[in-house]
């Protein structure tokens, strides 16, 4: 089949310079949601019709599986499909899906192709308690005979409580055939692909009906309400896929995955944790309150948080403990070690049953290059330590606290670096100046 994606809209109530489509939901744009799920579908052609942002929206999410067509200037939805006609296999169906419309699922797709099958129009259609705004579903004898948009709508038409969604199914040689010929004698002085209704039905085309299994699937979005109200439908909706699979999670609305989340067995995520990229919870892994852990691995039975922030790279082995306020940002921890307070662990490779102390951190950066820093096994490094890479602490070394470190430590000894303490007779501390 050809996927016909409709994303040249402006989004003027987005209050935003950047495309609409553009906007993120769960950390991606709201069109690669779109297309995540066209792919899904193993579409022949798949083109996008763009206008406004233009090449900030190709530029974006260009790809080798996509054909790109601009529609400028913006006439309606039935001249920007005649855009993309050149892109398409005359010979299979076209289906047409929406930029802003991020949730549709791909087995709703599946049923919508399945009812055209046999060259019939297909349309997604949904039942509405409050059907304003949207275009209705005109039927005779209990067939649909066309869509009236609300603006050219009399009183009765609005009362009907079966809506367009926009998304459709058509023979992509009777779209040929009928596009041309649109007008656009209506309120919004467009060409409507909804009137495509009306000629299929002139011509004797079966025009049949699917429905999908929620409305929010088929929800669009043209302001920053309606998109963070999507993004909690859709936080939701992976909250109760990740409970599904055994996942115990404190609060199904306080968690936030924008990205591949893959859990074990009795894995515990407790509130307001943000997950992005791929990260990865072995079983029995705890995610603590307040964490940010974005394309991670979290071993077996270790415990995260709280407000602890695993950046890129960060791989943790079994009953690894990574406290309140420590951030590891590509680096390997091994097996039953800790960093249990305030502490930094950057570019470095840290062994087992190695203490980190609060405070420390490894200096990774010099401000033109980064540098690593390897701890062997069994070291324990006292609080407010640096450790400034490259630098090597062997097994089973400890360093004093306040250590900074600029060469190797040896194993098995202690390593201290401080000056001796001193005490100035006769100083006093400053005191603050009265005002005149």
């Amino acid at each position: 089949m050809n996927i016909v994606i409709l994303a040249a809209g402006q989004g003027k109530r987005m209050h935003s310079d950047l495309p609409k489509v553009l906007h993120p939901i769960a950390g991606k744009p709201m069109l690669s949601h779109v297309l995540d799920t066209a792919r899904k579908l193993a579409a022949g052609r798949i083109c996008v019709v763009y206008g406004h942002g233009g090449e900030r929206v190709r530029e974006a999410l260009d790809a080798a599986d996509l054909a790109w067509a601009r529609q400028e200037p913006q006439l309606g939805t039935g001249h920007a499909v005649m855009q993309a006609l050149p892109h398409l296999d005359p010979d299979v169906p076209t289906v047409v899906l929406y930029g802003d419309v991020p949730l549709i699922r791909a087995e709703t797709l599946d049923r919508l192709i399945r009812v055209s099958d046999g060259g019939a129009l297909a349309l997604l259609t949904v039942q509405l308690a409050e059907p304003r705004g949207y275009g209705r579903i005109v039927r005779a004898d209990g067939r649909v005979v066309r869509i009236v948009e609300e603006k050219d709508a009399d009183d009765a038409e609005r009362e009907i409580d079966e809506v367009n969604t926009g998304i459709l199914v058509a023979p992509t040689s009777a779209l040929a055939r009928w596009l041309p010929g649109l007008g656009n004698r209506n309120a919004q002085g467009e060409y409507y692909l909804t009137d495509i209704v009306a000629l299929a039905v002139g011509e004797g085309m079966a025009v049949e009906v699917a429905q999908p299994a929620a409305a929010w699937e088929v929800e669009g979005v043209n302001s920053k309400a309606q998109l963070a109200a999507l993004e909690r439908i859709h936080q939701r909706n992976i909250a109760n896929e990740l409970m599904e699979r055994g996942v115990t999670l404190a609060d199904p609305a306080r968690i936030d995955v924008r990205g591949e989340l893959v859990c074990g067995k009795d894995v515990f995520i407790d509130v307001n944790c943000v997950f992005e990229g791929r990260v990865e919870l072995r079983d029995g892994a705890r995610i603590n309150a307040h964490c940010v852990i974005h394309d991670a691995v979290v071993g077996p039975r270790s415990i995260i948080g709280p407000f602890a922030r695993l950046r890129p790279g960060t791989v943790l082995g079994e009953d690894v403990h990574v406290g309140n306020f420590v951030e590891v940002k590509n680096s390997t921890i091994a097996d039953h070690s800790k960093a249990n307070h305030l502490a930094y662990v950057g570019d470095a490779t840290v062994g087992s049953r190695v203490n980190v102390g609060a405070g420390t951190i490894t200096c990774n950066y010099d401000g033109a290059n980064k540098f690593r820093t390897v701890i062997e096994d069994d070291v324990f490094i006292g609080s407010d330590t640096q450790l400034v890479a490259p630098v090597t602490v062997g097994r089973g070394a400890t360093l004093g606290a306040g250590t900074t470190l600029t060469r190797d430590a040896p194993p098995d000894q202690l390593t201290i670096s401080r000056t001796r303490q001193t005490t100035v007779p006769g100083w006093t501390r400053p005191v603050k100046k009265k005002k005149d």
